[in-house]
């Protein structure tokens, strides 16, 4: 009788903080995010890169778990992608369910995904198998503090570049400010062009009514984030809201952490659309589980920034009968290659508003 062979080890894992500049600021406190880069070795010799990721905020403290607690249990375990994720996160759990400690777990979630696929010879999409060969990109900026005319030389660029959706920012102190701002963006955009808005948990449940009361003159495609993100049962109050009014719907899930988050949300219609960010929900791994979530209850699911690995995992999600393809985020000058943070050429390019992939190996995210 043949033995099977053993599965491969965690043999090495290091990691190294580094900071990349942003060149357009997202705020005047927000002048660069930082990267963890991480590296892993199995027992058979196979390497693997990933990455931990934070705008200005945290980075030490990712890096310091990374380095520390992660390390510590990682070494000796299970270098096949998923093994081991859960055990971690119960073991990292009295640092937190989510937030620093699910962006750490990226870290090396990401770095095992990395070695197995390129041990496969292939690349992510030829791993988990490639759905379709291109989706929709979404301009998208970090713009309440631009003057009205940045914000709408900043959409004109996009539609100049071929997108057919953006995403604004709002939630300046009166509303009336950003309508002002909102009618001038949908002047450039016309009738036939998706326009998002973002409130980035600015409002309270009152507020973010009456807001959108007003706002529903542009036709949002989706608000995102209007109430802080803990807040679930403010979102199932704002939603029943909406749904008798607007009909605006929902989006959440840059701030939401883990699987048991999401199911909260969609389970209470507190949300209709979900935007998983692959770093802040712990890797590859939870974010195929919250896919798996979000297409038994048929909301759509557009991946949070990140678009060189969204976009990878966006050309993999099946498609679910009448619910919308996934959509990638592609905020201005802020993706990796373009900051000129990558060893290799991104593994993604974006043209016309179109995502697609270029040749790579593994998930082609090597940090220089």
């Amino acid at each position: 009788m043949t033995t099977a062979p053993e599965s491969p080890t965690i043999a090495a894992f290091d990691t190294r903080l580094i900071r990349v500049p942003l060149t357009r600021p997202w705020g005047a406190d927000v002048t660069s995010v930082g990267v963890v880069a991480t590296h892993v070795v199995r027992s058979d010799g196979a390497e693997g890169w990933g990455f931990s990721w934070t705008p200005q905020i945290g980075a030490e403290a990712v890096h310091a778990l990374l380095a520390n607690d992660i390390t510590a249990f990682a070494i000796g375990r299970s270098a096949d992608p998923g093994a081991e994720w859960r055990a971690l996160w119960q073991h990292l759990h009295e640092a937190g369910g989510g937030g620093l400690s699910t962006i750490a777990q990226a870290g090396l979630d990401l770095a095992l995904w990395d070695a197995a696929i390129r041990a496969a010879g292939t690349s992510l999409t030829g791993f988990l198998g490639a759905q379709r060969e291109s989706t929709k990109a979404y301009g998208s900026g970090v713009n309440l503090h631009y003057t009205q005319d940045e914000l709408v030389a900043q959409v004109r660029r996009w539609v100049d570049a071929g997108f057919d959706a953006v995403k604004v920012k709002v939630g300046k102190p009166d509303v009336a400010e950003d309508l002002d701002r909102l009618r001038a963006v949908r002047e450039v955009l016309g009738p036939d062009r998706a326009l998002m808005i973002d409130a980035n948990q600015r409002w309270e449940l009152d507020r973010a009514t009456r807001s959108l009361e007003v706002l529903a003159e542009v036709s949002p495609a989706w608000i995102e984030e209007p109430l802080r993100a803990d807040d679930l049962y403010g979102h199932i109050e704002l939603a029943q809201r909406l749904a008798a009014s607007s009909g605006i719907p929902i989006a959440v899930g840059e701030n939401l952490h883990n699987v048991f988050r999401f199911d909260d949300f969609l389970r209470t219609g507190a949300a209709q659309i979900v935007q998983p960010n692959v770093v802040r929900v712990g890797g590859i791994t939870p974010f195929l589980g919250i896919a798996a979530i979000a297409a038994e209850y048929g909301a759509a699911l557009h991946p949070h920034l990140l678009p060189e690995l969204s976009g990878q995992l966006a050309l993999c999600l099946r498609a679910v009968p009448g619910v919308p393809e996934p959509m990638v985020e592609d905020v201005e000058d802020a993706g990796f290659g373009a900051l000129g943070a990558l060893v290799d050429t991104s593994p993604v390019r974006i043209s016309d508003g179109i995502l697609t992939e270029a040749d790579h190996a593994g998930l082609g995210i090597r940090f220089s």
